[in-house]
Protein backbone atom coordinates (compact mmCIF):
# COMPACT_ATOMS: atom_id res chain seq x y z
CA UNK A 1 0.00 0.00 0.00
CA UNK A 2 1.12 3.49 -0.67
CA UNK A 3 1.70 6.00 1.97
CA UNK A 4 -0.81 9.27 2.41
CA UNK A 5 2.22 11.25 1.17
CA UNK A 6 2.36 8.95 -2.17
CA UNK A 7 -0.89 8.65 -2.64
CA UNK A 8 -1.91 12.17 -4.20
CA UNK A 9 1.87 12.01 -6.19
CA UNK A 10 0.01 9.72 -8.52
CA UNK A 11 -3.87 8.81 -9.68
CA UNK A 12 -6.72 7.12 -8.07
CA UNK A 13 -6.89 4.42 -10.95
CA UNK A 14 -3.22 3.69 -10.65
CA UNK A 15 -3.51 3.16 -6.66
CA UNK A 16 -6.25 1.03 -7.18
CA UNK A 17 -4.46 -1.07 -10.23
CA UNK A 18 -2.06 -1.74 -8.14
CA UNK A 19 -3.99 -2.83 -5.14
CA UNK A 20 -3.50 -6.11 -3.76
CA UNK A 21 -7.03 -6.96 -5.20
CA UNK A 22 -6.43 -6.56 -8.67
CA UNK A 23 -2.95 -8.24 -8.39
CA UNK A 24 -4.51 -11.48 -6.84
CA UNK A 25 -7.16 -11.08 -9.96
CA UNK A 26 -4.38 -10.88 -12.59
CA UNK A 27 -2.55 -13.96 -10.93
CA UNK A 28 -5.68 -15.80 -11.31
CA UNK A 29 -6.33 -14.92 -14.77
CA UNK A 30 -2.66 -16.48 -15.47
CA UNK A 31 -4.27 -20.02 -13.40
CA UNK A 32 -7.30 -19.82 -15.55
CA UNK A 33 -5.27 -19.12 -18.77
CA UNK A 34 -2.96 -21.86 -17.60
CA UNK A 35 -5.76 -24.52 -17.10
CA UNK A 36 -7.07 -23.49 -20.51
CA UNK A 37 -4.06 -24.00 -22.39
CA UNK A 38 -3.14 -27.52 -20.76
CA UNK A 39 -6.13 -29.20 -21.28
CA UNK A 40 -6.50 -27.87 -24.92
CA UNK A 41 -2.86 -29.45 -25.58
CA UNK A 42 -4.41 -32.89 -23.47
CA UNK A 43 -2.15 -32.16 -20.56
CA UNK A 44 -4.67 -31.96 -18.23
CA UNK A 45 -8.39 -33.49 -18.16
CA UNK A 46 -11.17 -30.95 -19.24
CA UNK A 47 -13.40 -31.16 -16.61
CA UNK A 48 -10.76 -30.16 -14.00
CA UNK A 49 -9.68 -27.19 -16.21
CA UNK A 50 -13.73 -26.10 -16.04
CA UNK A 51 -13.46 -26.48 -12.54
CA UNK A 52 -10.22 -24.43 -12.01
CA UNK A 53 -11.19 -21.94 -14.35
CA UNK A 54 -14.37 -21.62 -12.68
CA UNK A 55 -13.50 -21.00 -9.59
CA UNK A 56 -10.62 -18.18 -10.51
CA UNK A 57 -12.96 -15.57 -9.72
CA UNK A 58 -10.90 -13.41 -6.61
CA UNK A 59 -15.07 -12.96 -4.90
CA UNK A 60 -14.23 -16.21 -3.61
CA UNK A 61 -10.76 -16.03 -1.99
CA UNK A 62 -10.29 -14.01 1.00
CA UNK A 63 -7.15 -11.30 -0.09
CA UNK A 64 -6.34 -10.28 2.99
CA UNK A 65 -6.05 -13.86 4.32
CA UNK A 66 -3.68 -14.40 1.23
CA UNK A 67 -1.85 -11.40 1.79
CA UNK A 68 -0.68 -12.18 5.13
CA UNK A 69 0.24 -15.51 4.61
CA UNK A 70 2.85 -14.33 2.08
CA UNK A 71 4.61 -12.83 4.36
CA UNK A 72 6.12 -15.88 5.88
CA UNK A 73 5.70 -18.09 2.62
CA UNK A 74 8.03 -15.64 0.94
CA UNK A 75 5.73 -15.14 -1.68
CA UNK A 76 2.30 -14.14 -2.43
CA UNK A 77 1.63 -16.77 -5.26
CA UNK A 78 2.41 -19.39 -2.92
CA UNK A 79 -0.82 -18.84 0.00
CA UNK A 80 -2.60 -17.89 -3.18
CA UNK A 81 -2.23 -21.60 -5.40
CA UNK A 82 -3.02 -23.10 -1.80
CA UNK A 83 -6.30 -21.49 -1.27
CA UNK A 84 -7.07 -21.98 -4.77
CA UNK A 85 -6.50 -25.70 -4.55
CA UNK A 86 -8.30 -25.83 -1.30
CA UNK A 87 -11.33 -24.33 -2.96
CA UNK A 88 -11.61 -25.81 -6.26
CA UNK A 89 -11.02 -29.09 -3.98
CA UNK A 90 -14.53 -28.27 -2.60
CA UNK A 91 -16.20 -29.11 -5.84
CA UNK A 92 -14.04 -30.98 -7.31
CA UNK A 93 -11.40 -32.83 -5.30
CA UNK A 94 -9.86 -34.80 -8.64
CA UNK A 95 -9.27 -31.37 -9.80
CA UNK A 96 -7.31 -29.74 -7.43
CA UNK A 97 -4.29 -31.85 -8.24
CA UNK A 98 -4.02 -29.95 -11.56
CA UNK A 99 -3.82 -26.84 -9.88
CA UNK A 100 -0.77 -24.49 -10.89
CA UNK A 101 0.43 -27.90 -12.75
CA UNK A 102 4.10 -28.30 -14.26
CA UNK A 103 4.29 -24.28 -13.25
CA UNK A 104 6.02 -22.08 -10.62
CA UNK A 105 5.01 -19.34 -8.65
CA UNK A 106 7.43 -16.75 -10.25
CA UNK A 107 5.53 -17.58 -14.08
CA UNK A 108 2.40 -16.85 -12.26
CA UNK A 109 3.53 -13.33 -10.48
CA UNK A 110 5.06 -12.52 -13.32
CA UNK A 111 2.56 -12.85 -16.04
CA UNK A 112 0.33 -10.67 -13.33
CA UNK A 113 2.55 -8.10 -13.49
CA UNK A 114 2.75 -8.15 -17.55
CA UNK A 115 -0.95 -7.68 -17.45
CA UNK A 116 -1.60 -5.01 -14.47
CA UNK A 117 1.71 -3.32 -16.94
CA UNK A 118 -0.34 -3.47 -19.74
CA UNK A 119 -2.76 -1.87 -18.22
CA UNK A 120 -1.50 1.07 -16.43
CA UNK A 121 0.84 1.65 -19.88
CA UNK A 122 -2.76 1.87 -21.47
CA UNK A 123 -3.38 4.96 -19.01
CA UNK A 124 -0.43 6.44 -18.73
CA UNK A 125 -0.06 6.71 -22.73
CA UNK A 126 -3.62 8.18 -23.05
CA UNK A 127 -2.53 11.01 -21.11
CA UNK A 128 0.56 11.81 -22.45
CA UNK A 129 -0.91 11.54 -25.73
CA UNK A 130 -3.65 14.17 -24.62
CA UNK A 131 -0.59 16.44 -23.01
CA UNK A 132 1.56 16.06 -26.00
CA UNK A 133 -2.01 17.10 -28.44
CA UNK A 134 -2.09 20.03 -26.24
CA UNK A 135 1.13 21.20 -26.53
CA UNK A 136 1.26 21.22 -30.20
CA UNK A 137 -1.99 23.10 -30.43
CA UNK A 138 -0.94 25.77 -28.50
CA UNK A 139 2.91 25.46 -30.81
CA UNK A 140 0.01 25.98 -33.97
CA UNK A 141 -1.68 28.76 -31.92
CA UNK A 142 1.67 30.75 -30.59
CA UNK A 143 3.36 30.18 -33.84
CA UNK A 144 4.86 33.27 -34.33
CA UNK A 145 4.38 35.54 -30.33
CA UNK A 146 7.46 36.08 -29.12
CA UNK A 147 8.74 35.41 -25.91
CA UNK A 148 12.49 35.46 -24.38
CA UNK A 149 14.24 32.70 -24.97
CA UNK A 150 16.72 32.03 -21.69
CA UNK A 151 19.96 30.18 -21.20
CA UNK A 152 21.62 29.70 -17.96
CA UNK A 153 18.40 31.24 -16.45
CA UNK A 154 19.16 34.84 -18.76
CA UNK A 155 16.93 36.47 -21.09
CA UNK A 156 19.67 35.33 -24.20
CA UNK A 157 17.64 36.06 -27.27
CA UNK A 158 14.16 35.87 -28.83
CA UNK A 159 12.32 32.33 -29.78
CA UNK A 160 8.91 31.79 -29.98
CA UNK A 161 6.39 30.49 -27.39
CA UNK A 162 5.08 28.20 -30.22
CA UNK A 163 8.38 26.88 -30.90
CA UNK A 164 8.66 26.63 -26.75
CA UNK A 165 5.43 24.41 -27.01
CA UNK A 166 6.98 22.00 -29.58
CA UNK A 167 10.04 21.31 -28.12
CA UNK A 168 8.34 20.34 -24.85
CA UNK A 169 6.01 18.18 -27.48
CA UNK A 170 9.03 16.51 -29.55
CA UNK A 171 10.35 14.39 -26.79
CA UNK A 172 6.68 12.65 -25.47
CA UNK A 173 5.82 12.08 -29.04
CA UNK A 174 9.26 10.33 -29.24
CA UNK A 175 8.63 8.16 -25.76
CA UNK A 176 5.49 7.14 -26.91
CA UNK A 177 6.60 5.41 -29.95
CA UNK A 178 9.81 4.15 -27.69
CA UNK A 179 6.99 2.50 -25.29
CA UNK A 180 5.61 1.11 -28.02
CA UNK A 181 7.94 -0.66 -29.21
CA UNK A 182 9.83 -1.40 -25.51
CA UNK A 183 6.41 -2.65 -24.29
CA UNK A 184 5.53 -5.00 -26.97
CA UNK A 185 8.75 -6.95 -26.40
CA UNK A 186 8.71 -6.91 -23.02
CA UNK A 187 5.09 -8.12 -21.86
CA UNK A 188 5.57 -11.14 -22.33
CA UNK A 189 3.97 -14.54 -20.89
CA UNK A 190 6.26 -16.36 -17.89
CA UNK A 191 6.05 -19.67 -18.06
CA UNK A 192 9.29 -21.65 -17.11
CA UNK A 193 8.29 -23.93 -14.44
CA UNK A 194 10.47 -24.63 -11.63
CA UNK A 195 13.94 -23.78 -13.75
CA UNK A 196 13.07 -22.69 -17.07
CA UNK A 197 12.53 -26.18 -18.67
CA UNK A 198 9.25 -27.37 -18.53
CA UNK A 199 10.12 -30.74 -18.14
CA UNK A 200 6.49 -31.44 -16.23
CA UNK A 201 4.78 -30.52 -19.73
CA UNK A 202 5.01 -33.50 -21.91
CA UNK A 203 3.32 -36.41 -22.50
CA UNK A 204 5.43 -39.36 -23.47
CA UNK A 205 8.31 -37.94 -25.31
CA UNK A 206 6.33 -35.06 -26.63
CA UNK A 207 7.14 -31.57 -25.00
CA UNK A 208 4.05 -29.63 -24.96
CA UNK A 209 4.90 -26.70 -23.15
CA UNK A 210 5.45 -24.36 -26.31
CA UNK A 211 2.27 -25.21 -27.14
CA UNK A 212 0.67 -23.94 -23.43
CA UNK A 213 2.66 -20.95 -24.02
CA UNK A 214 1.49 -19.82 -27.47
CA UNK A 215 -2.25 -20.26 -25.98
CA UNK A 216 -1.51 -18.64 -23.62
CA UNK A 217 0.03 -15.86 -24.95
CA UNK A 218 -3.42 -15.67 -27.45
CA UNK A 219 -5.10 -16.13 -24.51
CA UNK A 220 -3.59 -13.08 -22.34
CA UNK A 221 -2.77 -10.82 -25.37
CA UNK A 222 0.79 -11.13 -24.84
CA UNK A 223 3.61 -11.88 -26.30
CA UNK A 224 4.95 -15.07 -26.61
CA UNK A 225 8.67 -15.47 -25.33
CA UNK A 226 10.26 -18.23 -27.25
CA UNK A 227 12.13 -19.22 -23.55
CA UNK A 228 11.48 -18.35 -19.61
CA UNK A 229 12.69 -15.07 -18.74
CA UNK A 230 13.07 -15.82 -15.10
CA UNK A 231 16.47 -14.31 -14.82
CA UNK A 232 16.83 -12.24 -17.93
CA UNK A 233 15.08 -8.87 -17.22
CA UNK A 234 16.76 -6.69 -19.65
CA UNK A 235 13.27 -6.39 -21.84
CA UNK A 236 11.21 -5.65 -18.52
CA UNK A 237 13.94 -3.46 -17.36
CA UNK A 238 14.16 -1.42 -20.39
CA UNK A 239 10.68 -0.82 -20.15
CA UNK A 240 11.29 0.82 -16.69
CA UNK A 241 14.41 2.86 -18.78
CA UNK A 242 11.74 3.85 -21.20
CA UNK A 243 9.45 4.95 -18.69
CA UNK A 244 11.76 6.88 -17.18
CA UNK A 245 13.06 8.94 -19.85
CA UNK A 246 9.50 9.94 -20.20
CA UNK A 247 9.12 11.41 -16.52
CA UNK A 248 12.43 13.11 -17.47
CA UNK A 249 10.85 14.87 -20.43
CA UNK A 250 7.74 15.22 -18.50
CA UNK A 251 9.52 17.10 -15.71
CA UNK A 252 11.47 19.62 -18.10
CA UNK A 253 8.13 20.65 -19.30
CA UNK A 254 6.76 21.64 -16.19
CA UNK A 255 10.48 22.95 -14.51
CA UNK A 256 10.48 25.21 -17.31
CA UNK A 257 6.39 26.20 -17.31
CA UNK A 258 6.39 26.53 -13.02
CA UNK A 259 9.48 29.16 -13.75
CA UNK A 260 7.27 30.79 -16.41
CA UNK A 261 4.52 30.81 -13.82
CA UNK A 262 6.40 32.30 -11.09
CA UNK A 263 4.63 35.83 -10.41
CA UNK A 264 7.61 38.26 -11.30
CA UNK A 265 7.39 35.93 -14.76
CA UNK A 266 3.16 35.51 -15.68
CA UNK A 267 4.05 34.83 -18.45
CA UNK A 268 2.17 31.08 -18.13
CA UNK A 269 -0.46 29.74 -15.16
CA UNK A 270 -1.45 26.48 -14.32
CA UNK A 271 -5.77 26.00 -15.34
CA UNK A 272 -7.63 27.89 -12.77
CA UNK A 273 -10.18 25.28 -10.79
CA UNK A 274 -11.52 25.53 -7.82
CA UNK A 275 -9.42 24.47 -4.58
CA UNK A 276 -6.68 23.66 -7.24
CA UNK A 277 -3.35 24.83 -5.88
CA UNK A 278 -4.24 26.97 -2.81
CA UNK A 279 -2.32 27.50 0.63
CA UNK A 280 -3.44 26.84 4.14
CA UNK A 281 -2.94 30.06 5.42
CA UNK A 282 -1.90 32.12 2.17
CA UNK A 283 -5.20 33.04 0.08
CA UNK A 284 -3.76 35.06 -2.56
CA UNK A 285 -1.51 31.80 -3.29
CA UNK A 286 -1.93 29.82 -7.23
CA UNK A 287 0.62 27.13 -6.81
CA UNK A 288 1.45 24.80 -10.05
CA UNK A 289 0.41 21.74 -7.94
CA UNK A 290 0.20 20.06 -11.45
CA UNK A 291 3.84 21.17 -12.29
CA UNK A 292 4.63 19.78 -8.19
CA UNK A 293 3.74 16.36 -9.24
CA UNK A 294 5.71 15.82 -12.57
CA UNK A 295 8.67 17.62 -10.65
CA UNK A 296 8.42 15.07 -7.78
CA UNK A 297 7.92 12.02 -10.28
CA UNK A 298 11.10 13.34 -12.00
CA UNK A 299 13.09 13.07 -8.82
CA UNK A 300 11.94 9.78 -7.34
CA UNK A 301 11.38 7.53 -10.46
CA UNK A 302 15.17 7.79 -11.41
CA UNK A 303 16.03 6.22 -8.06
CA UNK A 304 13.85 3.59 -8.73
CA UNK A 305 15.07 2.32 -12.18
CA UNK A 306 18.50 2.68 -10.62
CA UNK A 307 16.70 0.07 -7.90
CA UNK A 308 15.70 -1.89 -10.84
CA UNK A 309 18.68 -1.75 -12.74
CA UNK A 310 20.73 -2.62 -9.57
CA UNK A 311 18.52 -6.26 -9.63
CA UNK A 312 19.58 -7.33 -12.83
CA UNK A 313 22.48 -9.71 -11.54
CA UNK A 314 20.34 -12.34 -10.27
CA UNK A 315 21.82 -15.75 -8.84
CA UNK A 316 21.32 -19.14 -11.56
CA UNK A 317 18.01 -19.85 -12.97
CA UNK A 318 15.54 -18.22 -10.17
CA UNK A 319 17.02 -15.01 -8.01
CA UNK A 320 17.17 -14.69 -4.45
CA UNK A 321 16.75 -11.65 -3.05
CA UNK A 322 16.95 -9.40 -6.79
CA UNK A 323 13.85 -10.48 -8.09
CA UNK A 324 11.65 -9.86 -4.69
CA UNK A 325 13.68 -6.31 -4.70
CA UNK A 326 12.71 -5.80 -8.45
CA UNK A 327 9.03 -6.34 -7.39
CA UNK A 328 8.77 -3.90 -4.66
CA UNK A 329 10.13 -1.40 -6.94
CA UNK A 330 7.47 -1.84 -9.78
CA UNK A 331 4.13 -1.07 -8.56
CA UNK A 332 5.49 2.68 -7.07
CA UNK A 333 7.51 3.07 -10.61
CA UNK A 334 4.34 2.74 -12.55
CA UNK A 335 2.01 4.86 -9.89
CA UNK A 336 4.96 8.08 -10.07
CA UNK A 337 4.84 7.88 -14.18
CA UNK A 338 1.11 8.02 -14.76
CA UNK A 339 0.66 10.31 -12.02
CA UNK A 340 3.19 12.72 -14.10
CA UNK A 341 1.28 11.96 -17.00
CA UNK A 342 -1.71 12.64 -15.71
CA UNK A 343 -0.84 16.12 -13.96
CA UNK A 344 0.74 17.38 -17.22
CA UNK A 345 -2.23 16.37 -19.67
CA UNK A 346 -4.63 18.07 -16.90
CA UNK A 347 -2.37 21.43 -16.65
CA UNK A 348 -1.92 21.62 -20.79
CA UNK A 349 -5.33 21.13 -21.62
CA UNK A 350 -5.92 24.12 -20.05
CA UNK A 351 -2.54 26.56 -19.61
CA UNK A 352 -3.48 29.83 -19.38
CA UNK A 353 -0.88 31.91 -22.16
CA UNK A 354 -0.37 35.36 -21.34
CA UNK A 355 1.41 36.90 -24.79
CA UNK A 356 0.99 40.50 -23.60
CA UNK A 357 3.25 39.52 -20.01
CA UNK A 358 5.49 37.62 -22.62
CA UNK A 359 6.16 40.94 -24.64
CA UNK A 360 6.11 43.26 -21.59
CA UNK A 361 9.01 41.12 -20.15
CA UNK A 362 11.10 41.52 -23.63
CA UNK A 363 10.11 45.36 -23.99
CA UNK A 364 11.58 45.37 -19.97
CA UNK A 365 14.93 43.93 -21.37
CA UNK A 366 15.25 46.14 -24.70
CA UNK A 367 14.80 49.24 -22.60
CA UNK A 368 17.71 47.93 -20.60
CA UNK A 369 20.36 47.05 -23.38
CA UNK A 370 22.53 49.16 -26.10
CA UNK A 371 20.48 49.82 -29.26
CA UNK A 372 23.27 47.32 -31.36
CA UNK A 373 22.92 44.65 -29.18
CA UNK A 374 18.55 44.95 -28.89
CA UNK A 375 18.69 45.37 -32.58
CA UNK A 376 20.55 41.85 -33.00
CA UNK A 377 19.38 39.70 -30.56
CA UNK A 378 16.16 40.83 -28.60
CA UNK A 379 14.25 41.97 -31.90
CA UNK A 380 10.83 40.76 -31.56
CA UNK A 381 10.82 39.85 -35.60
CA UNK A 382 12.99 37.09 -34.21
CA UNK A 383 9.96 34.79 -33.93
CA UNK A 384 9.37 35.11 -37.28
CA UNK A 385 11.97 32.26 -37.66
CA UNK A 386 11.29 30.34 -34.79
CA UNK A 387 7.44 30.24 -36.45
CA UNK A 388 8.74 28.48 -39.44
CA UNK A 389 10.52 26.08 -37.09
CA UNK A 390 7.49 25.76 -35.15
CA UNK A 391 5.33 24.77 -37.79
CA UNK A 392 7.51 22.45 -39.47
CA UNK A 393 8.03 20.62 -36.05
CA UNK A 394 4.52 20.53 -35.20
CA UNK A 395 3.96 19.32 -38.78
CA UNK A 396 6.11 16.63 -38.01
CA UNK A 397 5.21 15.45 -34.50
CA UNK A 398 1.25 15.83 -35.35
CA UNK A 399 2.08 12.69 -37.90
CA UNK A 400 4.25 10.62 -35.48
CA UNK A 401 1.55 11.67 -32.65
CA UNK A 402 -1.15 10.16 -34.98
CA UNK A 403 0.66 7.00 -36.00
CA UNK A 404 1.38 5.56 -32.44
CA UNK A 405 -0.78 2.85 -31.35
CA UNK A 406 -2.22 3.40 -27.82
CA UNK A 407 -2.22 0.06 -25.62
Amino acid sequence: MSSIFEGFLSTPEALDLFSERKIVEAMLRFEASLARAQASVGLIPDSAAQSIIGTCKVDLFDVAKIVRESVRAGSIAIPLVKSLKETVALFNKEAAGFVHFGTTSQDVVDTALALITREALGMIAKDVHKAAAALLALAGRHAADPVLARTFMQPASVTSFGLKCAGWAAPLVRSLQRLQATAANALSVQLGGAVGTLAQMKKGNKRLGPQVIALMAADLKLKEAPFAWHTQRDEWVALACEMALLTGSLGKTARDIALMAQFEVGELAEPLEPGRGGASVMPHKRNPVSCMVALAAAQRVPQRVAALLATMPQEHERALGNWQAELAEWPGLLMSVHGSARAMAQALSGLQVDTQRMRANLDAVRAELPADVVDEWFNPALAQHAATLTRAQVALATNALAAVELP
